[in-house]
């Protein structure tokens, strides 16, 4: 059983049928590990929580239909925007997902907007941030790719002209997070998260690990790339300002103030107050952010490879990616005290110049990310912060990177270096365990 678990994934499928049918064993020496790719099937993602109260459970479909919304500028989009929809950037394998297989970005060039070089029809959707500013000073911010320039909606008198992104040297990107299972995330107590950092700790795998906090009262911070965010309000209103140029009550000023560019006043999403709009209950954040607190998280594939399971935690990559958390008290039955399978410990770790971005975000450094939560890997097409990979035996390698004169070494290289000593069926049953995921 163990020998045919080794394969039990797409391609590896056709090499246990030779083993049963032949009894020839193939050792790791004779064939090379090979990422299996995207699962196939159905997503197992997309639906809410178990154990919604129907009040709930309504909330949670409109809020559904609100993250599905097309933005128009009449509804605040732009002036500078990456996106007109959090599907255009959260779809991949069902709504709530990552990057797409197919970019939606692609739809957003027109006689006033070039598609910039690194935005392509079969590429991740990205954003982008400059390193500096022309001063040379740190930037660190996201500039949008987009104007509302060439729309059929552009209103009259609008004049924009779309950032330069020919510096290759001065920016860096970033890629969509799944948003799935985030409620049970941010029902995880800070307590608990501290505790596991100090657990997982490990001298001789070269871990340590840090938790991202706000500047304001100290708490863990643990959404994002660099877990630079608080909660999911805020992470909703970010992102509706910065990724769609959405004014709202949480970021109440336009992004670029150019005359005529602007037609509905800031801040553009606001919730009913005085009958000025018509949402009964909710704003638009306020919606986005109930969708991903009450969003499932994704499931697994009913049996996963526990060979690939027991492997990844004996080489120390559990030591970062934490297989299970506790969640805490919540006011949301179907939130509290669950446990769950993240595979994160929402904490920061230097990875070592070949990742480094050099944007600062809170307490994270240039060459500092949040573990990368694996629920849901086995769907996911790109990878790394920027999407620079498709293949998870490249992705491993990444998160190997000796020390520079301006970042240290990766807290990954022993892990990585562990993975690469073992034969090739144990790399098989782990990449096969990371796709099941």
């Amino acid at each position: 059983m163990q020998r045919f678990e080794l394969f039990s994934h797409q391609r590896g499928l056709r090499l246990a049928t030779i083993i049963l049918l032949t009894g020839i064993v193939l050792t790791g020496s004779c064939w090379a590990q090979t990422d299996p790719g995207p699962r196939g099937g159905p997503a197992g993602a997309g639906g809410p929580v178990a154990g919604l109260s129907p009040a709930l459970t309504a909330m949670f479909n409109t809020a559904s239909a609100n993250f599905q919304e097309v933005e128009a500028v009449a509804d605040g989009l732009g002036p500078r925007f990456n996106a007109n929809s959090c599907t255009a950037c959260h779809v991949q394998p069902a709504i709530g997902g990552s990057s797409p297989a197919s970019n939606p970005q692609m739809a957003f060039a027109n006689s006033q907007n070039r598609l910039p070089w690194f935005i392509t029809a079969s590429g991740p959707v990205r954003e982008v941030r400059f390193i500096r500013k022309r001063d040379g000073t740190p930037d660190g911010g996201v500039h949008d790719l987009f104007t509302i320039g060439g729309r059929l909606d552009e209103p009259p008198g609008c004049n924009m002209t779309p950032e330069d992104f020919s510096n290759s040297s001065n920016i860096i990107f970033r890629i969509p997070t799944p948003v799935f299972g985030l409620g049970l995330i941010e029902a995880i107590p800070d307590s608990t998260l501290e505790q596991n950092v100090m657990q997982s700790a490990s001298s001789s795998l070269g871990i340590s690990g840090t938790l991202n906090r706000s500047a304001n009262d100290g708490t863990v911070t643990r959404f994002g790339w660099k877990a630079q965010n608080k909660s999911l309000l805020l992470f909703a209103g970010e992102a509706y300002n910065v990724e769609m140029g959405v004014s709202n009550l949480l970021f109440p000023t336009e992004r670029d103030e150019t005359p005529n560019c602007s037609p509905t006043a800031p801040p553009n999403s606001i919730f009913n107050i005085g009958n000025l709009v018509d949402q009964a209950v909710f704003d638009d954040v306020t919606n986005f952010a109930n969708f991903m607190r009450f969003l499932a998280a994704p499931a697994p594939v009913p049996t996963p490879s526990t060979l690939g399971s027991a492997q990844f935690a004996s080489i120390g990559c559990a030591n970062c990616h934490t297989a299970t958390l506790h969640t805490g008290a919540s006011p949301f039955f179907s939130l509290a005290n669950k446990d769950i399978h993240p595979f994160s410990d929402f904490a920061l770790h230097h990875m070592g110049p070949k990742l480094a971005d050099q944007i600062s975000q809170g307490l994270a450094g240039g060459d500092e990310f949040r573990t990368v939560p694996l629920w849901g890997l086995g769907q996911r097409l790109f990878f790394l912060h920027d999407g620079r990979e498709t293949d998870l035996v490249k992705v491993i390698a990444d998160h190997a990177s000796q020390a520079n004169s301006q970042f240290p070494a990766s807290e990954a290289n022993e892990a990585v270096e562990r993975f690469n000593a073992l034969n090739a069926g144990q790399k098989q049953a782990i990449l096969n365990f990371l796709r099941s995921l």
